[in-house]
């Protein structure tokens, strides 16, 4: 990134890459956005976004990340400003394409269900009770989010989990993602739909395999971040389909 060649001596954020866990919480700490993940590992991608002030710290379980003194770009306020605004616009606003699929709306049961439906086994009718369940799709301030419970599932649990609609979908708003596949970062979403919105609790369904941490990390590091305390839980589910305690 070119800045003109203009540098100053400052203090500015330094991440030890060898410390570094990759368990994300400094991602959400950092309000300005100045770290990502990058490979598993935290990095600082934009120095003008980091304004040395080191609120990241005491958020890494690690001790990966240090204030040190040299030159860099200054820290620029603007800057950071047009992108949190940009990133607002873009989680609040429907999906460019205009696809009728990204449209957030609840879905009634009730009377209203099929016959076939209604009458089947409680362990098969569907509990889902809004559209969309993607993380990256779904409007951070839509109407379902009020006064909601928040399940946030890895995308592999339904599958392993046999009554998952019963167990963990039943009166819950969902959010599901895939860490492994998905590219960036879900804790600076999540903040955003827990901060804005009178969420009741929160409760994590992850697969026991070690890629799905990235989704638990997420999650936590959004409740840490969005201020509020929020009853949670994580639920891990194995391979073979049981609930681990």
């Amino acid at each position: 990134m070119d800045l003109g060649g203009i540098f100053v001596k400052r203090k500015i954020v330094k991440i030890d890459r060898d410390k570094c866990s990759g368990c994300g919480a400094c991602v959400g700490a950092c309000q300005e956005g100045a770290i990502r993940m990058i490979g598993g590992k935290a990095v600082l991608v934009r120095d003008d976004y980091c304004d040395g002030l080191g609120n990241c710290l005491p958020h890494c379980p690690a001790g990966a990340i240090a204030i040190e003194e040299r030159e860099a770009v200054p820290f620029d306020e603007a800057a950071v400003k047009a992108a949190q605004e940009a990133l607002a616009a873009k989680n609040a606003a429907p999906m460019r394409c205009g696809c009728p699929g990204s449209m957030a709306r609840a879905i009634r049961r009730g009377a209203a269900e099929a016959p076939e439906a209604a009458d089947a086994p409680a362990d098969l009718r569907s509990r889902l009770g809004q559209w969309p369940v993607q993380i990256r799709l779904v409007p951070v301030n839509a109407p379902y989010f009020k006064n909601a419970s928040l399940l946030i599932a890895a995308d592999c649990t339904a599958y392993a989990y046999g009554a998952f609609h019963r167990d963990f979908i039943k009166n819950r708003v969902v959010l599901i993602g895939c860490p492994k596949l998905d590219e960036g970062d879900y804790s600076e979403k999540l903040t955003e739909i827990i901060k804005n919105n009178e969420i009741k609790s929160v409760t994590i369904v992850r697969m026991e395999v070690p890629c799905c941490g990235g989704l638990e990390k997420a999650a936590r590091a959004a409740l840490m971040n969005s201020g509020r305390f929020i009853p949670w839980q994580v639920v891990t589910i194995g391979v073979d389909g049981r609930v681990i305690e």
